[in-house]
């Protein structure tokens, strides 16, 4: 197993090289606002509406009440076959381009490619990862910053927060069917025993990364679908970020692009590949430099 997880790793995706060439925004320039939010879209063009009126409504209200605070919504179209583009550039046209941007990928990459192609074009001191099903409250970016607060002082100015459901565990179990509930316990003793062992709930899609941390660990990231949180926080962890997990709010929404069995069996596949191939070499953690 340990030979095939070496000899099947993928070499490093070339965003980091090429977003360095390129003359649109890139992680590797100096902050030019306060925060980037980025939002990977797959086919949403009925439950993104709900989270961009949300996301933007707070936001407008936030800058209102203080005029240094600046943000960006970047909404990565990850191959979609509906009029989630479309959707999407409505926003583009109500607040202006340089408050809501769109970048549309041919393929899909899944949520991972996504996120991490967004992060590479953010302009945000912090990066928020919020998932466009707008499951989790976007008011509750304020208990997620405060995660992020309490982690001072933040070494090499990094620093992670975690939106967590792990609170509401017990709930979810009572609404459902034993093998789904059998799935996930596997699903986290894999995370706990391979991967990352301090974060109860690694899969929650808000999270909030200094943008020091957003650079050093998305530009080591290769994994792009659905187990792709597991990696960012264990190469955190082996980076020795600092990590807060901080209980959110969060509705279960109609849509989810996860298939119960293939989706966890996929991202247990994942897990393994990721602990094996750090652990013979085939893929190695590389400091980043910003410019």
């Amino acid at each position: 197993i340990c030979v095939i997880a070496h000899v099947t790793a993928k070499t490093m995706p070339h965003e980091d090289a090429e977003c360095r060439r390129s003359s649109a925004p890139n992680i590797h320039d100096p902050a030019t606002r306060e925060l980037s939010v980025v939002v990977p879209s797959y086919n949403e063009e009925n439950r993104l509406p709900l989270m961009m009126d949300e996301a933007l409504d707070y936001l407008e209200k936030r800058q209102k009440q203080d005029a240094s605070f600046t943000y960006e919504v970047i909404v990565v179209n990850d191959g979609s076959k509906d009029q989630t583009a479309k959707v999407a550039k409505e926003y583009c046209k109500k607040y202006g381009s340089d408050k809501v941007r769109v970048i549309s990928l041919e393929k899909n990459r899944g949520k991972g490619g996504a996120v991490r192609t967004g992060v590479f074009s953010s302009r945000g001191k912090k990066i928020l990862m919020a998932d466009a099903d707008g499951a989790t409250k976007f008011a509750d970016i304020e208990k997620v910053e405060e995660g992020l607060k309490n982690l001072q002082p933040w070494p090499k100015g990094m620093a992670i927060s975690c939106g967590s459901r792990a609170h509401l565990e017990k709930d979810s179990i009572a609404k459902r069917s034993y093998f789904r509930t059998l799935l996930m316990y596997g699903f986290h003793f894999l995370v706990w025993f391979l991967c990352v062992k301090e974060i109860r709930d690694t899969q929650c899609g808000f999270k909030l990364l200094t943008r020091e941390a957003a650079l050093q660990t998305f530009s080591n990231l290769h994994i792009e679908r659905w187990a792709f949180d597991v990696e960012l926080l264990y190469i955190a962890q082996r980076l020795k970020i600092p990590i807060a997990e901080v209980a959110v709010n969060w509705t279960e929404i109609e849509g989810s692009k996860l298939v119960p069995f293939w989706s966890w069996l996929q991202m247990g596949r994942d897990l393994l590949f990721i602990r094996l191939r750090y652990m013979t070499g085939a893929w190695k953690l590389e400091a980043k430099k910003c410019n």
